[in-house]
């Protein structure tokens, strides 16, 4: 048994920070169910690229879920949503700070059907402070929180991370903070709101940075690839490629130092904080050195000295590498379109008595809205009537053959 089998999600998010978050909760055994209006979660339809019409967006971040395709601007859709809240463990959305309110299906009013409802809120900036109002789009938030403005080259522009990074980092936060609220619940027997913002997730992101800032009142610039507080640290060029190079300790360095064959320079810059001060010198020796041979004879050798480093690795290497195949990184799940269809394994696959696990592909649009509806107490009639109305969106069934029909 998974640890979250038992607990039911009723997921009002789209794009990418809060389907993640339920991702993961289903992967942990929670059913979850996708309300996603009658034209689908914007995902949906970005891309390229797009497999049968499929987007690898919305195939990324939507595994385990069941999609009930329904109209919340319509008073019927609206209920349909109260229904479910009240059978909830958990809803997570990220509408707008007060849209939710018009529906009557913010936490005030839900918490009155259903006490013990945890109610994830996300969005860009709480629900409280001047910006509560404004949308939040994570490349917005790295330049509101200063990510892009220490990430890139140190006279180029300032750029972002080549994820929705804050997004990521603010869907991985929701899911601990829906485990912790159900958790508390166990004592309490009551459900709670949780404000989680894009904006102070990637504040609290900055760790180091962040914290050097708040003690020196200084802040930090771009340093590329390289690190604030350590040196030799980054990506390095070889002759045919790039690797990357950790020197943590002044030990790794003298070792760095004999495999490259640069005994002075670990006589004049023996601790790390004399490499900092002189980081150009530093940098511009080790670089120049790595250039004269191939990657794969700089690895093998500093891997052998104790020397921690790597290769920059595409993404095609990045799946290919041994390790990725001998821990399981991809799972492969039977998609009603696509067939056989590779997915990010995730890494909480390890545990030793509950591991996730995948369970359902990604949905089709509205691929469980009447069966949903029905489980809900909708009867056949109900149902039909939802349909007729444009309130509710079912996904066509196949047919024999292979053939789709509504």
């Amino acid at each position: 048994m998974r640890p979250l089998a038992g607990i039911r999600v009723l997921d009002l998010s789209r794009v990418l920070a809060g389907p993640l978050c339920t991702l993961i909760l289903a992967d942990l055994g929670a059913e979850v169910i996708k309300v996603e209006p009658p034209w689908g979660d914007e995902t949906r339809g970005w891309g390229p690229p797009f497999v049968q019409g499929e987007s690898a967006y919305f195939l990324a971040v939507n595994r385990g879920k069941r999609s009930l395709a329904l109209d919340l601007k319509a008073r019927e859709g609206q209920e349909v949503v109260r229904r479910l809240a009240a059978q909830a463990d958990v809803l997570v959305e990220n509408f707008k700070t007060g849209d939710l309110r018009r529906y009557g299906l913010d936490y005030a009013s839900l918490k009155e059907l259903n006490p013990r409802l945890v109610y994830l809120s996300i969005t860009g900036f709480g629900h409280t402070g001047p910006r509560a109002s404004e949308p939040g789009y994570d490349a917005a938030l790295q330049g509101y929180t200063g990510i892009m403005s220490v990430t890139g080259e140190p006279q180029g522009p300032p750029m972002k991370v080549g994820v929705a990074w804050i997004d990521v980092m603010t869907g991985m936060m929701g899911a601990v903070a829906v485990l912790s609220a159900l958790w508390e619940r166990e004592k309490s027997g009551l459900g709670q709101h949780i404000d989680l913002s894009l904006f102070d997730v990637g504040l609290f992101a900055l760790a180091n940075l962040g914290e050097s800032y708040l003690l020196t009142g200084k802040a930090p610039g771009r340093l590329g690839n390289a690190h604030a507080q350590i040196v030799p640290y980054g990506a390095f060029p070889a002759a045919d490629g790039w690797l990357v190079l950790a020197v943590g300790n002044d030990e790794q360095f003298a070792r760095l130092c004999g495999v490259l064959g640069l005994p002075e320079l670990q006589e004049r810059f023996p601790q790390n904080a004399q490499r900092v001060e002189h980081r150009q010198e530093v940098v511009e020796a080790v670089s120049e050195r790595l250039k004269t041979k191939p990657r794969a004879h700089w690895l093998e050798r500093l891997r052998a000295a104790g020397v921690p480093a790597a290769p920059v690795n595409d993404l095609r290497e990045a799946f290919q590498d041994p390790q990725a195949e001998a821990r399981g990184a991809v799972w492969t799940l039977d998609h009603p379109l696509l067939g056989p269809l590779p997915t990010l394994a995730n890494p909480l696959r390890f545990l030793s008595r509950t591991p996730a696990a995948p369970s359902l592909p990604p949905p089709l649009l509205g691929e469980h809205s009447e069966a949903l509806l029905r489980e809900a107490g909708f009867s056949p009639e109900e149902v039909a009537a939802l349909v007729e109305k444009g309130v509710v969106r079912l996904a066509p069934r196949r047919g024999e053959g292979g053939k789709e029909a509504f």
